[in-house]
Formats: C-alpha cells, sequence, structure tokens
C-alpha cells in the first residue's frame, strides 16, 4: 500500500485545483495587523525567498523588488480580501420598468490561484432580470474585480460574485459565466498554452433552458 507524503498531497492538491470552502480561507485574526505592519512582514519574507534563490539584492534594480511585492499584494491584488475595500453598491428603483434580461458581457478580470500564486486573466459575463432593482453598469465590474482581488479558485470566484448580485439585486433572477486562462497550467505543469476553463452558476429563471440559451445567444452576438 503507497503512502502519499504531506507534500505529495500538497502537489495533488494544487494540480487539481481543489477547492475546500465557498468562502475565502481566513483566520479570525486576519485583519488585526494594519496594511503597513503587513507590508513589513512581507517585504521581510521574500527578501528572504530572493535571497535563498541566489540573487543579489545589492542591484539596483532588485534593491527595491521585495518592498514593491509587499505593496502590491497588500495594496492591489490581494486588496478584495480586505472587507472595507468592497465597493459601495446603489440600488435604484427600476422607474422605467425594463423587465427583460440584462446581460453585462466581457468584463475582465485579473485574479490569482491560490495554488501556485500565479494569474488567472479572464472575463465575466453576467444577465440578471430585475426584481423592481437595478445597480449601474459599472458595479457589475467593480463586484467582479472586488473578488477577483484575492487568492483564488474560478469555481469559488464564480459562486461568490453570483451569491453577492442575488444579495444586491434581492432576486434569484441571476446568471454568471467566468472564462480564464490560468498561468499555473499554462506556465508550469503540464504547460497547455491553450486551454482556458469555464465555471457558470445560476438560478431563478435561469434554470429554464430558453433563458440560458437567450444569455449564450446574447453572448455570442457581442462576441461575433
Amino acid at each position: 500500500m503507497n503512502t502519499v507524503t504531506e507534500k505529495e498531497l500538497y502537489e495533488i492538491l494544487g494540480d487539481d485545483h481543489q477547492m475546500t470552502a465557498a468562502d475565502t480561507p481566513l483566520r479570525p485574526d486576519a485583519f488585526v495587523k494594519t496594511d503597513a505592519e503587513k507590508m513589513t512582514v512581507i517585504e521581510h519574507h521574500f527578501e528572504q525567498i530572493m535571497e535563498a534563490l541566489g540573487l543579489d539584492l545589492t542591484d539596483d534594480s532588485l534593491r527595491g523588488t521585495p518592498h514593491r511585492v509587499a505593496k502590491m499584494y497588500v495594496q492591489e491584488i490581494f486588496s478584495g480580501l480586505h472587507p472595507d475595500n468592497k465597493p459601495k453598491i446603489s440600488v435604484f428603483d427600476n422607474s422605467y420598468h425594463y423587465d427583460k434580461m440584462l446581460v453585462e458581457a466581457n468584463i475582465n478580470f485579473n485574479s490569482t490561484c491560490e495554488h501556485h500564486f500565479l494569474p488567472i486573466i479572464g472575463k465575466a459575463h453576467i444577465g440578471y432580470v430585475s426584481n423592481g432593482k437595478v445597480i449601474g453598469l459599472s458595479k457589475l465590474n467593480r463586484i467582479v474585480d472586488y473578488f477577483a482581488r484575492r487568492p483564488q479558485v474560478q469555481e469559488r470566484m464564480v459562486m461568490q460574485v453570483f451569491n453577492e448580485l442575488k444579495v444586491v439585486l434581492d432576486t434569484d433572477d441571476v446568471m454568471v459565466v467566468m472564462e480564464a486562462k490560468h498561468l499555473c497550467v499554462s506556465s508550469r505543469g503540464i504547460k497547455d498554452e491553450t486551454s482556458f476553463t469555464s465555471t457558470l452558476q445560476y438560478s431563478g429563471i435561469f434554470e429554464k433552458k430558453e433563458y440560458r440559451d437567450d444569455f449564450f445567444r446574447l453572448l455570442g452576438e457581442k462576441n461575433s
């Protein structure tokens, strides 16, 4: 009987892109440290990583890299971890009584694979039918961007955006599709340059095939 070591299990979980929770795994003390304190810790440890790799940190090009990486992690690509950065969404009455499907397509996002900390680059497509409330179109982009800016698994991200939209819009009539290229697949491991991953989540009227067909037909028209 073969025994899988802990580190071999890490590799299996990472290469299979397994998700352990629908919510982003965070410790209870995740926001005790200030952003500045987090940056100080990350800068120190990233410097250690660079030194372990044999890089010369006295070189002008590399000297500031630990600081730049720390700032990027906290203030940019992982800023979606902090609830204070959640976009403020204003909801308006659907005063023009538009009662058909609204689709916002090709919302670009950049996220990070939580297994290897490599980029996920993709597009989200959102459809919903108003239940009496609407939000500004740009807010759909901001919601996607917020959940993208954290270590992610694509299956979790599509669920988080979907659930947030259902709450904000107070309707079950929501559909979210995501298509993305994972650099942990294209730049390491199998090194497949052409494949991409698609995920979708829907409820309400989108449980009916005719509405899903309309959604994808609109996407096809937008991308033709």
